[in-house]
């Protein structure tokens, strides 16, 4: 048996709705009658130049701009995640030519909405998983959670050899949208994320593929203020600081390199790199530390465009896609994300 857990399938699900830029612009305008129109053109202009280009939603757009409750988003929330995420876990169980009661751990997160019970218990149900299944659902730790997932999965495979883990995360962003806020932290946010799910398997195998060689978490103190949300009658208001990119810019190196020292190992080393786009100016941002080091985040940026920030569930859009590319054993991967606290997760992947 191979000494290290791998990652044996990754797949993504969509919601049904989605929409162009441009189009969002057109509906965002809509919206915004009333507003002085300097603050009409800026947020226009902010939705133009996000370096996204269309994102999806579990919402028909009449739904995202009404003025609903909390209760009457949740509600929706709940049931577009389960069926999301049973959409998600059959094709990536499927991808892994693997059945329902080969799973051992089933870790979903998602921090845009809130259930009790969470929804791998509906999984559980629905895909009749076994009863003696570990269930562990995560939902406060924001963008970060992808990779959070990874770790703790890691953790109990290793914990149990043989056995199989499941991961997945869905998001509803869009559920998050303020009717009635007009702040700049609502109108970014809306211009940079968007809806979607997805699922990673981990276990043991002899077939090729990425394995996880470390893992690691940095957490920032007293930075608690950075992101995350609070809770209103009217659902979840986001918290994002525009210092984020600069504490990142910050932390850089001490984030990056000692994680890599430990392992023997510098930036140089390094093939793939897989990071989570929290937005335009942290993509930038990452990507011009990382270029001076000779490196890209390519693949990052095109999830970014084609589909939001999607929360927890981005960074593994991005993980698919880097398995999709032709890879060589020996190669390393470096997969990172930010999240509430404030902290960093990071993930240590060799193709084996």
């Amino acid at each position: 048996m191979p000494l290290n857990p791998k990652i044996l399938a990754v797949e993504t699900e969509l919601p049904e709705y989605t929409r162009r830029t441009e189009d969002i612009i057109e509906l965002i305008g809509e919206h915004l009658k009333g507003q002085p129109e300097r603050f009409q053109e800026k947020v226009k202009r902010i939705f133009k130049y996000a370096q996204v280009d269309q994102r999806y939603s579990i919402m028909p757009e009449e739904r995202v701009f009404a003025p609903l409750s909390f209760e009457e988003k949740n509600d929706y929330y709940i049931e577009k995640v389960i069926d999301l995420s049973e959409k998600v876990l059959r094709k990536t169980l499927l991808k892994a030519n693997l059945q329902p009661d080969d799973i051992d751990f089933i870790i979903t997160v998602s921090c845009t909405g809130f259930m009790i019970p969470s929804v791998d218990a509906f999984l559980i149900n629905k895909l009749r998983m076994r009863q003696d299944i570990v269930r562990l659902p995560v939902t406060e730790m924001g963008c970060a959670a992808g990779v959070s997932a990874l770790i703790y999965a890691d953790n109990f495979v290793r914990n149990k050899p043989g056995s199989r883990a499941a991961i997945i995360a869905v998001e509803s962003p869009m559920s998050t949208f303020q009717h009635e806020d007009f702040s700049m932290t609502n109108m970014v946010s809306s211009a940079i994320f968007g809806d979607g799910a997805a699922c990673a398997i981990l276990g043991y195998d002899e077939k090729p593929g990425p394995a996880i060689i470390d893992t690691e978490m940095f957490h920032f103190y007293d930075e608690i203020q950075m992101m995350g949300f609070r809770v209103r009658n009217s659902g979840f208001q986001m918290v994002l600081d525009p210092g984020v990119p600069e504490k990142i810019q910050d932390h850089f190196d001490e984030i990056i390199h000692p994680f890599l020292a430990k392992n023997n190992l510098t930036i140089e080393d390094i093939r793939h790199l897989i990071f989570h786009p929290g937005g335009k100016k942290i993509v930038q941002l990452v990507d011009e530390l990382f270029g001076k080091l000779g490196k890209n985040i390519d693949a990052t940026r095109a999830i970014l465009r084609d589909y939001g920030n999607m929360s927890s569930a981005t960074v593994l859009y991005v993980l698919k896609s880097i398995m999709e590319q032709e890879t060589a054993v020996g190669e390393k991967g470096l997969m990172l994300s930010f999240g509430p606290g404030f902290s960093a997760q990071r993930v240590l992947l060799e193709w084996q």
